[in-house]
């Protein structure tokens, strides 16, 4: 008994000593790796970032958010002969993120896991098994190349035998998109709202660099749209409403995805879209069912009641940046029914909550250009209408940068539609003199010097 006391007291003395040994080791070996990985020396870090995956694995999840580059430019720089256990490597580090942080930005790791698999030439089977798993985990955690990839696999695999299922996928992806759109527009947004000549190299590069993500979701999105293109025609989507109608007329995400499907391409004459938005609002009295319900009022004639639907959308609105998008559908609808000064107020005010809003400027701009003929008098007076139109195509490609590509074609047929030189010399008007235009666009321009 006298010589197992002193045994006790020295393992109970000595364990605390051993544990803080262990984490100053690993504390040391630690800064080493991240000193040299911040360097961008990754030959150098990889030691004693491999000793810290083997011997404090949940130190810091750095270990695996700087690790999985040293993984995979160890990779990328492998023989043929060491291709494969460089390959079990770059696995091992997501393998142990996945074990040890297990809830930290999950969508994402797998989302590179599926990307790592797909540079490997892995079967597209294997890739869209991690892809499902990020995409049920969160779908704004996919890259905006993997969502495209998510909903190719399952468009291919289902369009003939399954096409609710990719009506469904598309859904869910283009849902995802649009979480992402607005979370990188109030980041845009929240930078222009600094004092411009005070804005840091940060939040330039940061501003730069989310307006590149909106460029690439656009590009996701129209790239979606075209795949879905051959089966989303109105004389497809019709009959499939119906068939599930009254298996999902209680089920309002069903009914707010139909509803915003056949309203997008432009399936709204039908007598069953009708029944569809009343059945939607009905379920869902939310403010975006009421948006939809009062574009049928307003095609029934109903104007003011629909008028007061639309407020009344906007007033239970609570989200900025949905609010926005409520404010421009109403604009849209408005729009369609030749209400054009109405429509033009509405985008103005959902330029109020989300200033980026680069589509509410075309909007404006498509306004202005329908109106040339109405607003003019002569060949000048109504081609100077397109300048107008022109100034707004223009705002809109600054204000959102993503949407330069769409811009860019308003922009291009505007300009080819400004007097030219003959026009402005036989009506004596002077280039670079001031212009007002009449009508309800009621602003003034700036005659072309071209």
């Amino acid at each position: 008994m006298k010589q197992i006391l002193p045994l006790v007291l020295f393992l109970f003395v000595a364990t605390p000593t051993v544990f803080a040994q262990a984490n100053q080791d690993c504390s040391i070996k630690y800064n080493l790796f991240k000193g040299d990985y911040k360097a961008k020396k990754y030959d150098a870090a990889f030691d004693n970032w491999m000793w810290c995956m083997d011997n404090c694995p949940s130190l810091s999840i750095n270990i695996y958010k700087y690790g999985i580059n040293i993984a995979e430019y160890k990779y990328k720089h492998a023989s043929e002969a060491d291709k494969a256990a460089a390959a079990d490597l770059v696995m091992r580090v997501f393998n142990q993120r996945l074990k040890y942080y297990p809830k930290d930005n999950l969508a994402k790791v797998y989302s590179d896991i599926a990307t790592f698999k797909q540079e490997q030439g892995a079967p597209d089977s294997e890739v869209y098994t991690w892809l499902e798993k990020g995409f049920k985990e969160d779908p704004t955690g996919l890259s905006p190349k993997n969502i495209y990839k998510y909903f190719d696999i399952v468009l291919q695999k289902n369009k003939d035998t399954n096409p609710q299922l990719v009506f469904d996928t598309y859904d869910e992806v283009a849902e995802g998109v649009e979480l992402k759109r607005a979370e990188y527009s109030k980041k845009i947004e929240a930078i222009n709202a600094k004092d411009s000549t005070s804005l840091s190299s940060k939040d330039i590069r940061r501003r730069k660099l989310y307006q590149q993500i909106l460029t690439v979701l656009n590009i996701v999105e129209g790239g979606l749209d075209s795949k879905l293109a051959s089966i989303s025609t109105c004389e497809n989507l019709i009959p499939l409403n119906k068939k599930y109608f009254e298996e999902k007329k209680n089920d309002k995400v069903w009914l707010k995805r139909a509803v915003s499907r056949m309203y997008t391409k432009e399936c709204t004459d039908d007598p069953f879209y009708d029944a569809l938005v009343e059945t939607y609002v009905k379920a869902d009295p939310s403010p975006q069912a009421s948006v939809f319900y009062a574009g049928i009022l307003m095609k029934k004639g109903e104007s003011t009641k629909a008028m007061d639907y639309f407020k009344q959308a906007i007033e239970q609105e609570t989200n900025p940046y949905n609010k926005a998008q409520d404010l421009l559908r109403v604009a849209q609808i408005l729009s369609k029914k030749g209400r054009k000064s109405e429509a033009r107020s509405y985008c103005y005010q959902a330029l109020k909550f989300a200033p980026t809003m680069g589509n509410a400027y075309l909007l404006i701009s498509g306004l202005y250009a329908s109106s040339a003929n109405a607003c003019g008098t002569d060949v000048v007076s109504k081609r100077m209408v397109y300048a107008a139109a022109l100034n707004m195509a223009y705002k809109a490609k600054s204000v959102d940068p993503s949407i330069s590509a769409k811009a860019n074609k308003y922009i291009r047929m505007y300009t080819s539609n400004l007097p030219t030189k003959k026009d402005l010399f036989v009506a004596g008007v002077k280039p670079g003199s001031a212009h007002k235009i009449g009508c309800w666009i009621n602003e003034t321009v700036r005659v072309p010097n071209n």
